[in-house]
């Protein structure tokens, strides 16, 4: 009997292939870079089985040349770059990895926090330019986070991960905004449920973790940065098409916000024009599950999702769970 083929289009961490290996024949694109259009239709025409990441575009036509495809497995949380709708017209259940990741991109969020607001990037580059000529009273003043208040919008696992090092850990008080109340979660953090337009005009940092629908992008723009305080920063793990980002660098020149913090950008891998020049902005390259641990197993949960509808079992982390069980 011949082994199931799974097509992976970029190298991930071994975890995860190892289990597939167990079983299937995997073919992963070896080159280290996007996978070009051509060799990802060729790819998906040969296999049962897609592990794909959030770089690459699975749309109608990638989906269509190969009828027999069983399942796209998103090495990702996000599935924006998957036309789902059109996977559930076909019956391909589409995967992704929730959960694993929501300590280090709440570690992340919070380095960022950090980084920003203490001007740690400022003072290294500084430092390191050989400019340091001994300890000054007024020099890199930042702000102290105990005491201050953090919005939250988005309360899933990542944004409750935020909230929790933020209130329990930093002494913050917190402000939150979701599409539905968590009664419980205000307990626990002595938070309070808010309006975004409350939580942008008392907010001393305004953390982004929502998922990119067509009534999020540009959740933050020009009307939302003039409510914000002056002395108010913005941070973004979340996605970049969020943040309208030139509207961003208007507000900072501007300095209707003190700064920002993203590791997202709208036009990925390109950034807004100016936002690399200002000094009170800190970028990361999307990295913020870039933890050993994180990048793992989101490996290993993509593979048993693949493994899992492959063997006619519902999958553990499944987007469309309508397309089960026809």
């Amino acid at each position: 009997m011949s082994k199931s083929k799974v097509f992976v289009t970029r190298k991930i961490p071994d975890s995860g292939i190892k289990i597939l290996k167990e079983c299937c024949d995997v073919r992963i694109y070896p080159k280290n870079k996007v996978i070009s259009r051509k060799e990802l239709i060729k790819g998906v025409k040969w296999c049962d089985a897609l592990l794909c990441l959030l770089t690459d575009t699975i749309d109608k036509e990638v989906i269509n040349v190969n009828h027999k495809l069983k399942v796209i497995s998103n090495y990702a949380v996000g599935f924006n770059n998957v036309d789902v709708k059109y996977a559930t017209l076909k019956g391909i259940p589409v995967c992704n990895t929730p959960g694993v990741l929501t300590d280090a991109v709440a570690e992340h969020t919070f380095a960022l926090m950090l980084a920003v607001t203490k001007r740690i990037v400022e003072a290294n580059t500084f430092t390191r330019t050989g400019k340091y000529k001994g300890w000054e009273p007024m020099l890199f003043l930042g702000m102290e986070l105990k005491g201050k208040t953090l919005g939250i919008i988005g309360l899933g696992r990542i944004g409750s991960g935020v909230a929790e090092r933020a209130g329990k850990g930093m002494g913050m008080k917190i402000l939150y905004y979701d599409v539905q109340r968590n009664e419980n979660f205000e307990k626990e953090f002595n938070a309070q449920y808010a309006s975004l337009e409350k939580i942008l005009r008392n907010a001393d940092i305004v953390t982004v973790h929502v998922p990119l629908l067509p009534t999020t992008q540009h959740l933050m723009g020009e009307k939302q940065f003039k409510m914000m305080k002056r002395t108010a920063y913005l941070i973004n793990t979340s996605r970049g098409e969020i943040v309208d980002e030139r509207a961003l660098v208007r507000a900072l020149k501007r300095k209707q916000i003190a700064g920002a913090a993203l590791d997202v950008y709208e036009h990925e891998p390109k950034l807004a024009q100016g936002l690399t020049k200002m000094k009170n902005v800190v970028l990361t390259p999307h990295t913020a599950s870039a933890t050993v641990e994180a990048r793992s197993a989101m490996s290993e949960l993509a593979a048993r999702n693949i493994l899992d509808v492959l063997a006619g079992k519902r999958p553990e982390a499944i987007v469309n769970p309508e397309v089960w069980g026809r």
